[in-house]
């Protein structure tokens, strides 16, 4: 019977320990939210940023993530033209992929030719970047995000 009970002493202590020790919770940060263009990159060939670009006075872009949609608009002063998206999206740690559905008359002459747009996707908690890679695997260009509250 003492061996019976050996597994059972063993396994309380471990839930007991388990329980009572504090939890190392991992850094998982989301998209989903609001977020405002505040600048891009340019890369070199070496992957590294040769440039950032702020955005024009009165330029504004925000897009929105939600259960696995997302949607987008842009304004710009100088620029008649209306910019809008709509679709859904899916990330991990380092990528994303938006799937564009419908948009502006703009955007749909774009999505009449493309419509999976994937970025390397660095995500923070309070800002996100999405960089556009090359067929070779290289950095172009990316926007730079920052969390609406």
């Amino acid at each position: 019977m003492k061996n019976h009970l050996l597994p059972f002493i063993i396994l309380s202590a471990l839930f007991l320990i388990s329980a009572t020790s504090p939890k190392i919770q991992p850094q998982n940060h989301t998209l989903e939210g609001a977020w405002e263009l505040i600048s891009f990159y340019n890369y070199n060939e070496d992957n590294e940023i040769s440039d950032t670009v702020p955005t024009s006075e009165g330029y504004r872009q925000i897009k929105m993530y939600q259960a696995g949609k997302v949607m987008w608009t842009r304004y710009v002063p100088k620029d008649s033209i209306e910019w809008f998206g709509y679709g859904s999206y899916t990330n991990t740690d380092s990528e994303l992929v938006e799937t564009l559905e419908y948009g502006s008359n703009s955007m749909m002459r774009i999505i009449d030719t493309l419509r999976v747009f994937k970025f390397e996707l660095v995500l923070g908690k309070e800002h996100f970047t999405q960089i556009t890679v090359d067929d070779d695997g290289q950095r172009v260009f990316s926007e730079n995000y920052k969390r609406l509250n």
